[in-house]
């Protein structure tokens, strides 16, 4: 295979475990898929991989239930450096207003890539939020939302936000989304990497 074809199954099987050591709690391997200088942003947390890798296996421990699951992808390479985007679904269960709930939230991983030393790893990672739902896992349970929290927050995950804040996570509230200014500005950030400009 040319390099090429190699750097794209590198990129693709990162994007994979990513996922896959999160979820199962697999702290050392999932480790290995980030550079040292590496940051996470998401709706609850922005910070550096290890904070994130720390906090993460905190509430794993504790029992915080937060799930993804991936679909089609993409990859933009420019020399050793990348632009990789993935389809995804974030599902987190938690009561809510005293009604166990499940919201599931689709968009898009939106990942800075760099190859260092023969090996890809992620830079930065920053989630697109397209849409979401809040559905009770008891289909016959009633529950009723406050309006004013839940348009606090974007389209796109508003829902994931409601019921992140109400278990108690500070939920940042401009988080680029399907459109509008904050994915654009994504993109011409994504674009600048390529072209070898710094974060």
């Amino acid at each position: 295979m040319d390099q090429e074809t190699l750097d794209r199954l590198a990129i693709r099987a990162l994007v994979e475990n990513w996922v896959l050591w999160r979820d199962a709690g697999d702290w050392e391997r999932f480790r290995t898929v980030w550079h040292d200088d590496g940051r996470m942003m998401a709706t609850w947390f922005q910070g550096t991989a290890e904070e994130f890798i720390a906090v993460s296996r905190a509430g794993f421990d504790k029992g915080v239930s937060i799930l993804h699951f991936l679909g089609g992808h993409s990859a933009d390479i420019a020399g050793s450096r990348a632009i990789a985007q993935t389809k995804m679904t974030i599902s987190q269960r938690a009561a809510v207003h005293d009604v166990l709930v499940d919201v599931v939230c689709t968009g898009r991983f939106y990942d800075f890539l760099e190859k260092r030393s023969g090996r890809w790893g992620i830079v930065l990672r920053q989630p697109i939020y397209e849409k979401d739902r809040m559905d009770p896992v008891d289909p016959a349970a009633k529950l009723t939302l406050s309006k004013a929290l839940l348009e606090r927050f974007p389209e796109g995950y508003r829902h994931l936000a409601y019921l992140q804040t109400e278990i108690g996570f500070k939920v940042k509230p401009d988080m680029p989304g399907l459109k509008g200014p904050q994915v654009q500005a994504l993109y011409v950030r994504g674009h600048d990497w390529l072209e070898g400009r710094a974060l």
